[in-house]
């Protein structure tokens, strides 16, 4: 039972570790392709007077997606956006279970967002192809809504796994940063 239990613990860190690492290619590839149309539709303009038409859309999607997966990976990190003034004012003990109380809390209201974000994506796609920008619908661009919310409900659901095992051994959590 112990093997079988050790190979399923590994083999989910493996698809972890691969979906990591998926997340920083796809960031990598969105902000270098951002920087190579931005010079690109510098160059057009000042050279010969004009650009790529959609370029300037396509860029405002991608600072909307780059941003949206890096807070799926800041989320990953435990480096989200917080108020912790509790932690300055209650004891480490029950501050071990806020955080669970956090976590949970969190998961829940991206899996209520992750949930309107794909009703909205499917209503736009139900209407045709709308908005079409470099060869994308504007459903498609929208894709990045359900998709980091999913990924931020994902990830603090793990933190919040990994939160109450803290605080049934009685440590203090650590980020999976801190773990690696």
């Amino acid at each position: 039972m112990s093997d079988s239990r050790a190979w399923l613990s590994g083999s989910m860190q493996q698809v972890g570790r691969l979906l990591e690492r998926l997340e920083e290619v796809v960031l990598l590839l969105l902000v270098a392709a951002m920087i190579a149309l931005a010079c690109v539709q510098i160059v057009l303009r000042d050279v010969w007077g004009g650009g790529l038409s959609w370029a300037d859309p396509l860029l405002r999607v991608m600072v909307l997606w780059a941003g949206l997966l890096g807070a799926v990976v800041a989320t990953k990190m435990d480096k989200h956006i917080s108020i912790d003034l509790a932690s300055h004012l209650l004891p480490r003990g029950i501050l071990r279970w806020l955080r669970v109380v956090r976590h949970l809390f969190a998961t829940g209201v991206c899996v209520v967002l992750t949930w309107v974000a794909a009703d909205f994506v499917l209503q736009e796609a139900g209407q045709g192809d709308g908005q079409v920008m470099a060869g994308l619908a504007s459903w498609q661009l929208n894709l990045v809504f359900p998709l980091a919310f999913g990924g931020m409900a994902l990830r603090f659901l793990v933190g919040c796994g990994q939160s109450l095992r803290a605080a049934l051994a009685g440590k203090d959590h650590q980020s999976s940063d801190e773990m690696a």
